[in-house]
């Protein structure tokens, strides 16, 4: 069950599934953004780019990150009309060994053979299926 921010917008519930932290910074950032943009997707969006700089996601939830900053270059230009693509969460901007850790815990299979983007493509796929299950569960 989703909860709402002061302003009234449903928190994802993988951000619910996560830690006080990260949903404190979902909510602050939608809040100030709802502010700014009005309700919807813009909104949310600039809520999960705040979102990115502190937190990945992992399996069906948002774990603090080792370092603060962009999780992707989508991230880092912070241009909601790019085409770049995102890495959805997924901190595309860490060491390999950090993301050959990540796609340990989420038992991706074949990850010692991958190179970096491989790997972040694969985390990527891990996490939308945790995602999936957790919210049929």
């Amino acid at each position: 069950m989703a909860e709402r921010t002061e302003k009234g917008a449903d928190i994802p519930s993988t951000i619910l599934r996560s830690d006080k932290k990260a949903q404190d910074t979902w909510a602050k950032a939608h809040d100030s953004a709802v502010e700014s943009y009005g309700e919807g997707e813009r909104a949310h969006r600039t809520a999960f780019s705040a979102l990115k700089h502190t937190h990945e996601k992992v399996g069906d939830h948002w774990e603090p990150k080792e370092e603060y900053g962009p999780s992707d270059d989508q991230a880092a230009r912070g241009n909601r009309d790019s085409d770049l693509p995102s890495a959805g969460g997924v901190d595309a901007n860490a060491s390999k060994k950090h993301l050959q850790d990540v796609a340990r815990r989420l038992d991706v299979k074949g990850r010692s053979k991958m190179d970096k983007d491989e790997l972040v493509d694969a985390i990527r796929k891990a996490n939308d299926r945790a995602t999936a299950k957790a919210r049929r569960d």
